[in-house]
């Protein structure tokens, strides 16, 4: 399955995260961390509502 990430920059420095198709959001200082936090967010997403 191939999802979509949209990153921005954060006010306070790094990058804000978003998975459209689940609206789960995540961040991280670099945009490596910010996608390494969106996938694990995106997860327990699909672990929590896919039963």
């Amino acid at each position: 399955m191939t999802l979509n990430a949209i990153l921005t920059p954060a006010a306070e420095g790094g990058f804000v995260a978003l998975n459209p198709e689940t609206g789960t959001t995540s961040q991280g200082e670099s945009v490596s961390a910010a996608l390494a936090h969106l996938r694990e967010a995106t997860e327990l997403y699909f672990g929590e509502f896919s039963a």
